[in-house]
């Protein structure tokens, strides 16, 4: 009996232990603002929906907060959570300025970067993965996705995105022709020391790509959603063929010898705005100034090449990215979904002229009866995100060298192209130590 009473008298003594320990007496959840993991929300709520923060901070690209602002305040509306903004150049403050605030904590819990910085962002820690429903992928274009993916994990989700496209003086050409067979046959007939009937900047990859690109060559070979820096294909069988397609052009004197360069480009726009060339592979930047210049402008995707296939377009994709830095993690990724959806992302092409990657917007009169707009988001379904990984700049230098060459006829297609491979592992070796 007194071996029972024990027994009972140490149950009720533990029961009571526990008691103490109650949830108030429990060790605090870290609340360091530099972590991925959201320790502090988690701790919030129990629930599948974190206590909501009393606000978010978003970066913008400069001159685009127009965009911005009725998104952030029907997001308020709707969630009650206050949402502040600054503008900073996304090419090249943002990314050097959240370096210098995230770790601070003074840093935005939502960023805009354009995708080619993905890469190198991820690998210093300075933005996260986020996870969404296949409903809201499913609202964009399959290749605008891609362009947030890093190591096949999404970092974001889209906003805008432009690639070049096939833009003629409709003084001088009456339509767009469908196949790059049909230029080619325009501008021998048109072209002499005073007009051109075609021009492209193929001594610079990015617009070379197109050709080598819809050839059948690649960058770097993507291996279940990551790309494969050790696989390089700009000197296989389709990139060479795409190399001696734009060798055609210039050695038949198709393109005036003084696109070559870094002043091709300003003499492209200058002798397209005085009315001197017919057609030309620009992007959607070049619009304006054309129209300014009195050019009445038609613009198409671009026409297929020899092979029947389409270009394959370097495309650029801004995006919207949840920090490393921010404590809630869970409302963040909301409103970046809130910013992507098809309302704000028609909002943002009315009030920007950039174009979202919303699958349902190409064929809204807002988009279809926008020639350009059109084009390109015809163009962007063909497009290939250039790839994001930090090794890609070490392509851009021999690709050029060799695209140069290959266009004065200095060397021949497949020599130029393998030299350049070359030097592209080189440098990824040298400068990309695993």
């Amino acid at each position: 009996m007194k071996k029972s009473l024990s027994m009972l008298s140490m149950l009720v003594l533990i029961l009571a232990m526990l008691a103490a320990c109650g949830p108030g007496e429990r060790t605090p959840v870290s609340s360091n603002t530099n972590t991925n993991t959201n320790d502090k929300e988690n701790a919030e709520s129990s629930t599948d929906e974190p206590a909501k923060p009393e606000k978010l901070v978003v970066w913008e690209d400069t001159d685009k907060s127009v965009a911005l602002k009725p998104a952030i305040e029907s997001f308020e509306k709707e969630t009650g959570i206050k949402v502040e903004f600054k503008e900073l150049g996304m090419s090249d403050k943002m990314r050097d300025q959240l370096r210098l605030d995230g770790p601070s904590g003074t840093g935005a819990d939502i960023v805009t970067l354009p995708h080619d910085q993905i890469g190198q962002v991820v690998t210093e820690g300075l933005i996260q993965e986020i996870e969404v429903s296949d409903e809201v992928l499913s609202t964009f274009t399959e290749s605008s996705i891609n362009a947030q993916k890093y190591d096949g994990k999404l970092y974001g989700l889209p906003k805008a995105t432009e690639t070049p496209v096939f833009i003629y003086n409709k003084a001088l050409m009456s339509e767009a022709p469908e196949t790059m067979d049909e230029v080619y046959e325009f501008s021998k007939g048109f072209t002499n020391d005073k007009q051109y009937g075609f021009i492209a900047l193929w001594d610079n990859f990015y617009f070379a790509h197109g050709v080598i690109g819809g050839m059948g060559g690649y960058v770097f070979k993507e291996n279940d959603g990551a790309l494969d820096r050790e696989d390089v294909g700009l000197n296989n069988e389709g990139a060479v063929e795409g190399a001696e397609y734009i060798q055609k052009w210039y050695t038949e004197g198709l393109f005036p010898k003084g696109i070559i360069g870094e002043s091709g480009g300003s003499t492209k726009d200058g002798l397209f705005n005085e009315g001197k060339i017919a057609s030309v592979m620009d992007g959607p930047w070049a619009f304006q100034s054309m129209k300014d210049a009195g050019i009445d402008i038609g613009v198409a995707a671009m026409p297929t090449l020899p092979n029947g296939e389409h270009m394959k377009t370097f495309m650029g994709v801004k995006g919207w990215h949840v920090t490393a830095f921010t404590e809630h993690k869970y409302w963040s990724t909301k409103l970046v979904e809130w910013l992507t959806n098809e309302e704000n992302a028609k909002i943002r092409y009315e009030t920007t002229q950039e174009i979202p990657p919303v699958k349902t917007l190409i064929e809204d009169p807002i988009i279809a009866d926008n020639e350009g707009a059109k084009a390109v988001a015809l163009q962007s379904q063909y497009a290939v995100p250039m790839p994001n990984i930090p090794e890609m700049g070490e392509v851009w230098g021999p690709a050029a060298s060799a695209l140069q060459t290959i266009a004065t006829g200095k060397a021949q297609p497949q020599a130029a192209m393998d030299e350049a491979v070359k030097s592209i592992k080189t440098n990824i070796e040298t400068n990309h130590p695993k």
